[in-house]
């Protein structure tokens, strides 16, 4: 279905003139279908719908994914300033943290959880706890924008995205396999089918992304932000495993954000400074580039499956020394490192 609606609508979104500027990007090609993102949802809505059991999860997944793409969609066609942008993120996050999907506690790396639900308020009726609310609206903005601000090589983000969803279900194929209760049981296979289906519906997308028939842009991304951050808490706080196999855009989204204030300027503006760009900069190649990233996603994300905390934790430390190392030897420029290795 998702390779038979991409066919269908690339020659649909040309006769609508639903086409990128690539100059704005500084890109050499002819304008190519973007905003492709809605096209996935729909794909995603369908099948999910068939294959996965309804519960009030999938429901809130259907609403909120459907405002995200809508305004997302609305981006791409006429460009949304980033501080609405930022403002809807923000409710996103504080509407999921009130209910029941929420982060409710982090594992403690030296012994058991530190449970945050301790302050709390009442709305009517509606117990709301403050940490976790304030953790869950912090996981979503950052998510939302690290896997947005990865979308500078076509195929970057769909191939992260894809890695990412493929280590979520290869970690619950293994906490299935090992949890005797029947609500960890029930919670197992719903993760295992989400993620099979984005994985799935991904595999085409990718595919003429990489090839630069299509762009997913903003509607695309802001989507499978959106999933990967909720998976996340649903899966029971898998957010060390997230941030493991996600963890080169996790750091380079802080390393440039933290640039952008060091040089007083917008840090949600973008500027080109992200690492991808950096290394397209010093004369690597888009399959270079993507070869780089993908391996790096993959092999992190394959060692978090089988890390404890403590282990996910270091792990996620050499992430970070790499991301910097790599930012300085670009930054430094490979002559001058040239000269300093000899």
């Amino acid at each position: 279905m998702s390779y038979a609606m991409i066919r269908f609508c690339i020659p649909l979104f040309y006769k609508l003139n639903i086409l990128d500027n690539p100059k704005k990007y500084q890109k050499k090609r002819d304008p190519i279908p973007y905003a492709m993102g809605i096209i996935f949802f729909v794909c995603f809505l369908v099948i999910s719908y068939f294959f996965v059991d309804y519960d009030y999860k999938l429901w809130l997944i259907w609403v909120f994914g459907f405002f995200i793409t809508g305004l997302s969609f609305l981006d791409d066609m006429n460009e949304v300033p980033a501080h609405v942008r930022l403002i809807f993120q923000i409710i996103i996050g504080a509407i999921i943290g009130v209910t029941s999907i929420k982060i409710g506690y982090i594992s403690n790396i030296f012994w058991g959880i530190i449970n945050l639900e301790t302050y709390s308020f009442f709305v009517g009726n509606l117990q709301v706890y403050v940490i976790p609310l304030i953790f869950t609206i912090l996981w979503y903005v950052f998510v939302f924008n690290a896997l947005n601000w990865s979308d500078g090589v076509s195929g970057n983000t769909s191939g992260v995205s894809l890695i990412s969803f493929f280590i979520l279900f290869l970690l619950w194929v293994i906490l299935f396999q090992s949890d005797n209760y029947i609500e960890g049981i029930k919670n197992a296979e719903f993760i295992m089918k989400m993620s099979l289906i984005l994985v799935w519906i991904l595999i085409p997308f990718w595919f003429f992304d990489v090839q630069e028939r299509i762009l997913m842009w903003d509607t695309g991304t802001m989507f499978l932000g959106f999933m990967l951050a909720t998976l996340a808490i649903i899966a029971g706080g898998k957010i060390a495993t997230v941030l493991v196999v996600f963890g080169i855009y996790s750091v380079d989204a802080v390393y440039v954000i933290i640039k952008r204030l060091l040089a007083k300027k917008n840090p949600l503006k973008g500027d080109f400074t992200h690492l991808h760009h950096r290394l397209e900069k010093i004369g690597l190649s888009k399959k270079q580039i993507l070869t780089l990233i993908y391996s790096l996603c993959f092999f992190f994300g394959l060692t978090g499956l089988f890390l404890d905390k403590t282990g996910k934790i270091i792990v996620f430390g050499i992430i970070v020394v790499v991301v910097i190392s790599l930012n300085k030897i670009v930054e430094a420029g490979i002559d001058k490192w040239k000269k300093i290795w000899k």
